[in-house]
């Protein structure tokens, strides 16, 4: 099952109180998510949050199709509560008020996949070294 990660800048020394932020994120109202057809496309299988310095990384494991992940998101009341709450940390403010502008800074905010190592892919039963 795939992993992604949305990566973004914020304004530096300010780490407990976006900590704070995504400690009360409410979460979505289900991990099952749409196509633009209508019909199931995946699912959330987990996500977590990290917060170094200027940078946030957010981690998402998910199953289905990655690009219906962010219109799943964008119709997430906690999604844009946790947004209104971020914007005066973030160092470049961006538009998500519309499904939309979301599903466009998810898509732009998304980094490159160079290495997902799971279980499933390890070589058992290879001689130890």
């Amino acid at each position: 099952m795939p992993y992604a990660a949305i990566t973004y800048r914020v304004k530096p020394g300010h780490e407990d109180e976006i900590a704070e932020i995504f400690a009360k994120f409410q979460r979505v109202d289900t991990p099952d998510f749409t196509g633009g057809d209508g019909e199931q496309a995946g699912r959330l299988l987990g996500t977590a949050v990290f917060v170094k310095d200027d940078i946030v990384v957010r981690v998402i494991h998910y199953e289905g199709d990655f690009s219906a992940v962010g219109r799943h998101m964008a119709a997430q009341r906690g999604v844009h509560t946790a947004e209104a709450e971020l914007q005066p940390y973030l160092a470049e403010p961006r538009d998500t008020s519309s499904p939309q502008a979301f599903a466009a800074y998810f898509r732009d905010a998304t980094m490159r996949t160079v290495a997902q190592l799971t279980v499933d892919t390890h070589p058992t039963g290879a001689p130890a070294s």
